[in-house]
This record gives C-alpha cells, structure tokens and sequence, in this order.
C-alpha cells in the first residue's frame, strides 16, 4: 500500500484535492448554499483524477527512471506496471462515477483536465510544450468546480488566468526538483529549453504575480482586512524564499496555494 500511495505523487496529489473542497466550499457559501454531499462528489472526482494522472506519469516515466536510478515505485520493483494500469484504470472510473449525476458540463470540463493531464504523462512532459497542459488542467479546475456547483461559470473567470500562471510556475519549478536526472537522459521540457537559472526566476516572478494579482483584487472589492493581508504575505514570503534557495521553491509554492486560498476564504468573512 505504501508503494501504490508513492505512485499517485500523494503531496502534490493532496494539495490540489485539499484546495479543491476549499474552493468548492468558498464558493457555495459564497452563492449561500453549501450542500456537503455535493462537495464531497465534486472532491472525489479530483482526487480520482489525481489518481489517475499520478499513477500514469510513473508508468510512463518507468523506464527513463530505472536510467536516471530515481527511487520510483515501478523500477524499484515495488509495484509492477500492470497494478499501476489498473490504479490508473481505477481513478478515471472514480472520476467519471463521481461526475455523472452533475450532469455533461462538470463530465466535459472533468474530462478535459485528466485529457489534458494524460497528453503530458504519455507525450509532452520531456517536450518544449510541457507547460500546456498544466495551463489547461489547472486553468479549467475553477469552472470545473463551478459547474459541479451548478454556478454560472462567468463566476469563476477571474480565476482561471491566475490558476493558469500558478499553475506554469508549479510545472517549472517541479522541473527544477529533477533537473541533473531529465537533462542526463535527454528532456528536452521546457526548463531544460530555458536553462535552469532562467526557469527558477520565471517560476518565482510567475508565482509573485498571482499572489500580489489576488491581493490588488482583494483589496479593490474592499476585502483586504489584516488577516487577509497576513495569509497573503505569507505566501509571498514563501515564494520569494525560493528566489534566495532553489530547494525551497517547490514547498513555497505549496505553502503559497494554501495561504492565498485562506486569504480567500478569511476575505469572504469580512
């Protein structure tokens, strides 16, 4: 069992399914309904698709990490590649199960990230495009989880574009983590394109520019209050930790995610 939670990326996996019920529940009390049940579906269909994505990206990295000697589950024969197919298997039929009584916008919006999850894992993740579908799964969650609420999705536009960036700036720094193992054996993602020093940098300005996005707006609807204004300095101090060491940017933008989503949450209280 061990293994198998290993092969989902379970801290990155964690993070989003966790951001994702918050969201899900800002933005039901926000509309003034907030039905746990509906949440829990909506959250349940993310965490398949993490799954499912996770599980996917070992299996397809197997043999590039038996190469490069990563501590991966598969080349250390702790799980074989036919379970990891089965635990991908597994995730999509979750999330699909969980995203049927929502109806065809949540299935498609649903479909559309783990598609565009699954082109990273199977063609583009050592490719100059690797950023893309990271933009696109990450850009839809807002709407995604919009929809699964039965809100209009204009409610979450604003969302979309900072979820995109983040997002960016996630895929480069992650990148950062393997970098001497994915150069070694001939990536050609789009950090290895830009150069590590340049991919750090653009992860932390990309990083700073929606924290500091979500404050101004924050601060233009008059919902700046001190503890919101604390929540999103941490998650700047956090970021910028990664500008002064590389192998703090990683957990930063983790921290991040979850401060400015508090801020979020802390904001709609005022």
């Amino acid at each position: 069992m061990p293994a198998l939670v290993r092969l989902v990326h379970p801290a990155p996996a964690a993070a989003v399914i966790v951001l994702s019920a918050v969201l899900a529940t800002i933005l039901a009390s926000e509309a003034g309904s907030v039905d746990g049940g509906r949440i829990a579906l909506i959250t349940l269909a993310v965490a398949g698709s993490q799954v499912a994505t996770g599980a996917l990206n070992d299996w397809a990295d197997r043999e590039r990490d038996a190469v490069a000697a990563r501590p991966k589950p598969i080349p250390q024969g702790r799980v074989s590649p036919g379970a990891a197919v089965r635990l991908v298997a597994t995730g999509l039929a979750v999330q699909i199960a969980a995203s049927i009584p929502f109806g065809a916008t949540f299935t498609s919006l649903g479909i559309v990230a783990v598609g565009s999850a699954v082109a990273y894992d199977l063609w583009l993740s050592r490719t100059p495009a690797s950023v893309i579908p990271y933009v696109v799964s990450f850009g839809t969650l807002p709407l995604w989880i919009a929809a699964g609420l039965g809100l209009p999705l204009a409610r979450v536009a604003g969302a979309v574009p900072l979820a995109a960036l983040f997002a960016a700036a996630a895929h480069l720094a992650n990148t950062l983590r393997d970098w001497e193992s994915d150069h070694a054996t001939g990536s050609r993602a789009l950090a290895q394109v830009l150069g590590r020093t340049t991919t750090r940098w653009l992860a932390v300005a990309l990083s700073l520019t929606v924290g500091i996005g979500v404050g101004i707006a924050l601060a233009i609807g008059g919902r700046l209050a001190p503890a919101v204004a604390l929540s999103g300095g941490i998650g700047l101090g956090a970021v910028a930790a990664g500008g002064v060491r590389e192998s703090w940017l990683w957990r930063g933008q983790l921290v991040a995610a979850v401060a400015w989503t508090a801020a979020w949450a802390l904001s709609g209280r005022i």
